[in-house]
């Protein structure tokens, strides 16, 4: 769906990533690792055991003498605040994602996802960052649980930060996409568990439910291109299939009973990535979207690639004639 940019222009960049022991964090330090397209790279992260297994796996390589393992947590923005010094390029992929954890312990996921984005746009602003691109989730469009709220949050102090930079010349934007298969605590890698361990009865919330779906590979892609061509103060969304989970479900031959059981605290029937009441704020391009921050912006960033939208719509999940097919799923179960 998307490819690599081009571009050298990262290539004699320092980058950071927070979060960057993570699922998406790790598949990115792995991508630039093995394309060396980086001066130097800073993998901030609060947790240790995926700090000592990224080191053991790249101790011998080429590039080990141009990687930064820097423990800390994006909380404390005096830690932040040293590994900021001298980055060009801090992709924020670092919060607390796991929505009934969040339902159940509000504080610290505003602590982390929308404290700790404003200690990364006060610490780019001070280090004198180029470029700051923030991982965000369709969770964060109408928001009804604490997890989408906070990274709503988050996605406002990223674009607002291009009101407060004066004249430095920085960038801040944000990535919005879907569930992405095979990350830790997607269904996919449920459903695998369940298929490993012959489980036999699947408990599924509602039978009704949707998601929008993306690789890991298209997702890399897409942020990668993003942080490529970003203006500052919009926000990327990708133009993504959806999957029904009950069809999901049914791939798994061993699974012979689908148990339902109603819906969690904070759940949605439908994922959404952008509603009707903001389509006069977006641009749209064959693979994507740009959500500008107010219509004074729209000339910013419409181009040959991007056109203003022409029609007003809620760009949900459960879309017709957005559905991966069944050959489409089945290809995930190999990937």
């Amino acid at each position: 769906m998307y490819s690599i940019p081009k571009s050298k222009k990262f290539k004699n960049k320092t980058i950071l990533i927070t979060g960057g022991t993570g699922f998406f964090g790790k598949h990115l330090t792995n991508h630039l690792i093995n394309n060396n397209i980086f001066k130097k790279l800073v993998i901030f992260s609060r947790d240790e055991q995926k700090h000592h297994k990224l080191v053991e796996e790249y101790k011998n390589s080429v590039v080990y003498p141009k990687l930064r393992f820097f423990m800390g947590d994006v909380r404390d923005r005096d830690r932040l605040d040293f590994a900021f010094k001298d980055c060009d390029i801090v992709i924020h992929a670092a919060a607390i994602k796991h929505v009934p954890f969040a339902e159940e312990n509000p504080m610290e996921c505003i602590k982390t996802n929308i404290m700790g984005a404003e200690n990364v746009v006060h610490c780019a602003l001070k280090n004198k960052v180029e470029r700051v691109l923030a991982l965000s989730t369709d969770k964060a469009s109408n928001p009804i649980n604490l997890y989408g709220a906070t990274k709503l949050c988050s996605d406002k102090i990223f674009t607002s930060a291009e009101q407060i930079k004066g004249s430095r010349k920085i960038r801040f934007s944000v990535v919005r996409y879907g569930n992405v298969s095979g990350s830790s605590g997607s269904i996919l890698e449920t459903l695998k568990d369940y298929n490993k361990k012959n489980k036999k009865i699947f408990s599924l919330t509602d039978k009704n439910m949707t998601r929008f779906w993306i690789t890991v590979e298209d997702a890399l892609k897409f942020v990668l291109n993003c942080l490529d061509e970003m203006k500052g103060g919009e926000i990327f969304i990708p133009k993504l299939p959806s999957i029904r989970i009950i069809d999901l479900i049914k791939l798994f031959k061993n699974i012979k009973e689908i148990n339902i059981v109603g819906m969690r605290a904070g759940e949605k029937l439908h994922e959404s990535m952008f509603t009707k009441d903001e389509c006069h704020l977006i641009l749209k391009s064959k693979n994507s979207f740009i959500i500008s921050p107010s219509s004074r912006y729209l000339k910013k960033y419409k181009s040959k690639k991007y056109q203003l939208m022409n029609e007003y719509y809620d760009y949900k999940s459960n879309l017709k004639n957005n559905f991966m097919s069944l050959k489409e799923m089945k290809n995930l179960l190999t990937d």
